[in-house]
C-alpha cells in the first residue's frame, strides 16, 4: 500500500543531524549550545493549532524515558567526562570526547522531551470502549479495494511506532478514518491513486477496573 502512516519523528534519533563532529575548546561549546537549542525547537509537525494528543502510556513512557536520562543516564555520562578530562590532552581523549557528544545528545533530548510533555494533552481511549466510531486511540481493522487488510492504532505523534501497526492521528490514514464508523467506507489518496478502505471493526482498550 501507497500511504505514509507513521508521522512518528522519534523513529529517526533527534540527534542524527546534529552530532557530525565535536570542538573541544569551551567557548565554542557556549556557542554550539545556542544552535542546538534553536534546532530542539523543530519538533514532529503538529496541525496549526492543533493539540499535542497523546494516550496515558504514551505520556507515562515519555516521563520515564525523561526521568531515566535526568537521574541516571546523564550523571553516569557526567562521571566518565569528569574521568576523562583528567587524563591529559583533551584534544586526543577518545573517552572525554564520545562523553562530550554523548552529553550533548542526552541534553538534546531532555529539552525534546520537556517540551513535549509540556504541550502534550492526555487523552484516554477507553472511555470510548464499546463504540464502533473512530477516535483518537482506537485499533481499526480495514480493508481495501484491492483486498489487502490491515489492523492499525491511532495514536500521538510522539508515541506512535509504525513497527508496531501504530500510525499518529495526523497521518493520511489516520485523517480520513477519524469519526468514521464500522461498515463506513472511506477514501484515502495515496501516490498510487485514490483507495476505498471499508472499514471492519472498531476496538478501544477496556477500562482499568478500580
Amino acid at each position: 500500500m501507497c500511504f505514509c502512516s507513521c508521522g512518528n519523528e522519534f523513529c529517526v534519533p533527534l540527534w542524527a543531524a546534529a552530532c557530525t563532529g565535536y570542538i573541544v575548546m569551551s567557548k565554542v561549546f557556549s556557542k554550539e549550545s545556542a544552535t542546538q537549542d534553536e534546532e530542539d525547537v523543530q519538533m514532529p509537525a503538529l496541525p496549526v493549532g492543533g493539540k499535542n494528543y497523546i494516550t496515558p502510556s504514551g505520556y507515562d513512557r515519555l516521563k520515564a524515558e525523561l526521568l531515566g536520562l535526568i537521574d541516571i543516564e546523564r550523571p553516569k555520562v557526567v562521571e566518565v567526562v569528569h574521568w576523562a578530562a583528567s587524563n591529559g590532552d583533551r584534544s586526543e581523549n577518545g573517552d572525554y570526547l564520545y562523553g562530550k557528544k554523548r552529553l550533548r545528545e542526552i541534553d538534546r533530548r531532555i529539552r525534546f522531551l520537556t517540551k513535549r510533555l509540556e504541550i502534550a494533552e492526555v487523552v484516554d481511549p477507553t472511555v470510548h470502549a464499546g463504540s464502533d466510531q473512530i477516535f483518537f486511540g482506537a485499533k481499526v481493522t480495514y480493508v481495501d479495494d484491492l483486498g489487502h487488510q490491515r489492523t492499525i492504532t491511532i495514536l500521538g505523534v510522539d508515541e506512535a511506532d509504525s513497527s508496531q501497526h501504530e500510525v499518529s492521528w495526523v497521518s493520511p490514514v489516520a485523517r480520513v478514518l477519524l469519526k468514521a464508523r464500522e461498515g463506513d467506507e472511506v477514501l484515502l489518496s495515496t501516490p498510487c491513486g485514490v483507495r476505498a478502505l471499508e472499514i471492519l471493526a472498531v476496538h478501544y482498550p477496556s477500562p482499568r477496573s478500580g
